[in-house]
């Protein structure tokens, strides 16, 4: 336990730490190299283009990490009869379900001390758990994430490409580029600076195909009506249209979420919350 506690803080820091990095080599180093080219015009340039989707998809990729912090699962304990709630239900070796309750897919998560009700699964890089509040807000953020990371890794290869005179045209040119450039590296024909980009190149990549797999991952389950805790405790689903599942998901007005990173506004979760 102590060694997932631990996880739940260095998680969070290291993604922003790594969103920190990426941000100051868009902004300082590959978009500035790009208004350099002689070829482009300064009125919608390749630089100006590439600057407004970076900082449009870095918005909705932090502002969706936000919310997902802030969007936390509802602590069901405290709205049933269950004593002292969180150490009641911290007995619960099975986190099926709770006492005298039959909430399907509620589950007592020991990190966030609480109880949620379609929970699917305790996010380490949020430090919280993913159920009906935020799933939406979760998934937007493994998308823009993955977009982000796909992003830097096209701007960072051209930057290299610029800057060692060399082509991607050949599949193989980046698979044997790391181990080129740690050589040239240590032979001192390679700045730091330089190293330091082609590594982010292989961790961009790293983390846009994770969140990208995340993310269609979540989605089929959506479109099943399930969620990872029930799958991984086996327990059956009552089958549903693929649209009912995802509108209880995204709610009503789901393109509004697509574009900017807002709370998921007509949710049939609030439905059943007002009632």
């Amino acid at each position: 336990m102590l060694v997932l506690r631990l996880l739940n803080v260095v998680a969070p820091a290291y993604f922003l730490f790594i969103s920190l990095v990426t941000f100051v080599l868009q902004i300082f180093l590959f978009i500035p190299s790009m208004f350099r080219d002689p070829s482009t015009t300064s009125l919608f340039s390749p630089a100006l283009l590439h600057g407004a989707l970076f900082l449009f998809l870095s918005a909705n990729a932090l502002g969706n990490y936000v919310l997902v912090i802030q969007s936390s699962p509802e602590d069901l304990g405290k709205g049933l009869n269950l004593g002292e709630g969180a150490e009641v239900v911290a007995d619960w070796l099975d986190g099926s379900r709770s006492p005298g309750s039959a909430l399907p897919s509620t589950h007592f998560c020991r990190l966030c001390a609480r109880v949620t009700q379609r929970h699917d699964h305790h996010c380490f890089f949020t430090g919280n758990c993913i159920g009906s509040r935020n799933m939406r807000n979760f998934i937007m953020f493994c998308l823009y994430t993955s977009l982000a990371c796909l992003d830097s890794l096209v701007a960072g290869m051209a930057y290299i490409s610029a800057a060692l005179s060399m082509s991607f045209a050949n599949p193989l040119a980046f698979l044997t580029l790391l181990p080129h450039s740690i050589s040239q590296f240590f032979s001192g024909a390679l700045l730091s600076s330089e190293m330091f980009v082609i590594l982010m190149l292989y961790l961009w990549l790293g983390i846009g195909l994770a969140c990208a797999g995340f993310c269609c991952h979540q989605m089929l389950l959506i479109l099943r009506g399930q969620t990872r805790y029930q799958v991984r405790k086996g327990m059956v689903v009552r089958a549903r249209p693929w649209r009912e599942n995802l509108r209880e998901v995204f709610g009503k007005r789901w393109l509004l979420g697509l574009l900017i990173p807002v709370l998921n506004v007509g949710g049939d979760y609030r439905r059943q919350k007002e009632k």
